[in-house]
């Protein structure tokens, strides 16, 4: 019995790590049923989802599998070959054979090398392409999300969504999943060999494997959730500074940097912990695998050198020096791809981690959808109707009750109101930024849910209080990608009289435009939306407090370009100060979500209603700020 006491002691040590990690699995699994996570897609339903991508690419994949089985050879023939160079040196041997055997190994080795180059150069393209088509997808995805969607969603969050994730799962395409079935195909060939060679060690390694299968199940429950806490983390820290940065001046002028900086440390720190745990996790399982390949190599070394010195059989079967070279490799074999299985399980469950982020954004359902049967507007006049129209961001708080109201095609209508009224909302839901719960929105006397969204925004140009502008020049600003004549470009900055500031600036429309125009006054950014919406000929134009916070001098040219722009089409305005709204047709008053007195400025003076008293308060203000 004491001939097989080291096997016991190894067998033991084996057994009492099992018993601790299948006791915190279980305990992880009640943990997991107590508390329950986010979401849980399952390994099968991601792999399916991702594998639409390369669906495109299977070629370059069976190609990439052809060289793969060519360069297995080395791993399945070189230690045969070396374990016969051993058994050759140990007898009769010519030394013109001993260098053929090691020019054939040679050969095989470098035919290796080439294919596994062929075959990353292959595959590193092929991932880039499909990254670049998730990436697309996903963008193209949060650019059909409603308003209250994207209202609800962290910038960083997308952010992170777009740019990290798809990075994660384009490592999985460009080498696990390839180096998965090529270690697959490596352990099976190398079962084959080691059975054919010698079956009754081969019995002995495999007394092993159902313990690598128990702790790599283990290891997927907590990496899965280390992975899980990593992205959550990220995201936090993205989200943070996207929100954070942009508003660094207010942080400033509060001087609040030191309450930030101690909410910035926090995230890190969760970060930090974060990436330890994931660490902790992978440190443990690797060296288990690492202790399974050292316990299998000291069984074959103990059993195959009482073997051969003793000169006994092994369950029948002769121990040969060769032998026990031959399967000291094949051992090493075996157990490589299951080590590198294990560094690539950690890289693989941080895919699916990232994966699933993903498919969540991509599985929410856009809000504001064309439904079946829907119309494309080549051209519109420009009429728009209200017919009892009920609205609310909050099921059961509406914004609108019941309103209804006409504009005729050219016509210049505005809304006043305090805040909160449903002055804004208004104009957003003829955009269908958002759909009503009650009533119709009509144009052209055609609902506009019949209508494409593309098609009905393309005739809506919207200039907003907060204009933004993008990182690059004013020219690329106003034509926004499309392609536009220089003479039409020239024309609509004069008809703006946005001329007056552009022509004086060093490179002209060329001029460079930093982050969100931050190189711009309000005002000028104002006349570069309303260049940029003339620009593109819309037949109603939209003014939601545009010239709010300007200074009087940009004030007087805004003005006048309102004056032009009522000649193009359809105008409607919101704006706090009535003098910028007097000389419309309509004047709508609203109040809680109800429109309360309508008509023009001086029908609205003559009645001496709210409007009379609205005006009143601010002509007397605006005397006391100019005397």
């Amino acid at each position: 019995m004491y001939k097989y006491l080291p096997l016991l002691i190894v067998g033991a040590i084996i057994g009492v790590f099992s018993i601790v990690f299948v006791a915190a699995y279980l305990a992880e699994l009640r943990r997991e049923q107590t508390k329950g996570y986010e979401r849980n897609m399952p390994d099968r339903e991601i792999i399916s989802r991702l594998m639409v991508y390369a669906k495109p690419y299977r070629k370059q994949f069976v190609l990439v599998f052809f060289v793969m089985l060519v360069s297995i050879v080395y791993d399945l023939v070189s230690p045969l070959l070396i374990g016969h160079i051993q058994d050759t040196v140990k007898g009769t041997f010519t030394l013109d054979y001993l260098f053929t055997l090691v020019g054939i190994y040679a050969s095989i080795l470098i035919v290796s090398l080439i294919c596994t180059y062929v075959q990353a150069m292959i595959l590193q393209k092929t991932g880039q392409k499909i990254l670049s088509a998730l990436r697309e997808d996903i963008f193209v995805h949060i650019e059909q999300l409603s308003h209250e969607q994207l209202n609800n969603i962290p910038v960083g969050k997308l952010v992170t969504r777009v740019s990290n994730d798809p990075n994660a799962i384009s490592y999985m395409f460009t080498n696990i999943l390839v180096t998965l079935a090529k270690n697959m195909m490596v352990i099976v060939g190398v079962l084959g060999a080691m059975l054919m060679l010698n079956y009754a060690l081969t019995l002995m390694v495999l007394s092993f494997v159902p313990f690598i299968l128990l702790f790599t199940v283990i290891f997927r429950t907590f990496s899965r959730k280390v992975h899980r806490s990593v992205n959550d983390a990220t995201t936090d820290v993205n989200t943070y500074l996207a929100e954070n940065l942009s508003g660094m001046k207010i942080t400033q002028i509060f001087n609040q940097e030191d309450r930030k900086m101690d909410d910035f440390l926090a995230k890190s720190l969760a970060l930090q912990k974060a990436k330890q745990n994931r660490m902790i996790v992978f440190g443990i399982f690797r060296p288990m695998v690492y202790m399974l390949y050292i316990s299998s190599v000291l069984c074959l070394l103990y059993m195959g050198s009482r073997g051969y010195i003793e000169d006994i059989t092994f369950l029948g079967q002769a121990v040969t020096s060769g032998t026990v070279v031959t399967f000291y490799m094949y051992i090493s074999k075996f157990f490589n791809p299951i080590q590198t299985l294990a560094e690539q399980f950690d890289t693989l469950q941080r895919s699916f981690a990232s994966a699933e982020k993903i498919f969540t954004i991509m599985d929410m359902a856009p809000q504001v959808v064309d439904g079946e049967d829907i119309i494309e507007l080549d051209e519109i006049r420009g009429e728009i109707e209200f017919r009892d129209v009920w609205f609310a961001y909050t099921p059961g708080e509406w914004v609108l009750k019941g309103v209804s109201f006409h504009v005729d095609p050219k016509q210049t209508v505005a809304f006043v109101g305090s805040t909160g009224s449903g002055k804004t909302t208004i104009l957003s839901l003829i955009c269908r930024n958002y759909d009503i719960q009650k009533g119709q929105i009509l144009i052209d006397g055609i609902d506009i849910q019949k209508i494409s969204i593309a098609s009905l925004r393309r005739h809506f140009g919207q200039m907003l209080q907060d204009v933004f502008l993008f990182s690059g020049t004013i020219r690329s600003n106003i034509v926004l990608r499309d392609e536009f004549p220089e003479e039409e470009i020239q024309k609509a900055i004069r008809y703006v009289n946005a001329d007056s500031f552009i022509n004086k600036l060093d490179y002209g429309l060329d001029e460079v435009v930093r982050e969100r125009g931050n190189n711009f006054s309000a005002g000028q950014r104002q006349l570069l939306s309303f260049a940029r919406t003339i620009l593109h000929k819309p037949a109603v134009m939209i003014l939601d407090e545009a010239t709010a916070n300007i200074d009087t001098e940009t004030e007087i040219l805004i003005q006048d370009s309102l004056e032009k722009m009522k000649n193009i089409g359809t105008m409607l305005i919101v704006a706090h100060r009535l003098s910028t709204i007097q000389h419309a047709d309509n004047i709508i008053l609203l109040s809680h979500g109800e429109i309360i007195e309508q008509g023009s400025h001086q029908q609205l003076l003559r009645q001496k209603g709210p409007y009379y008293q609205l005006y009143t308060l601010q002509y007397r203000k605006e005397q006391l700020n100019n005397p």
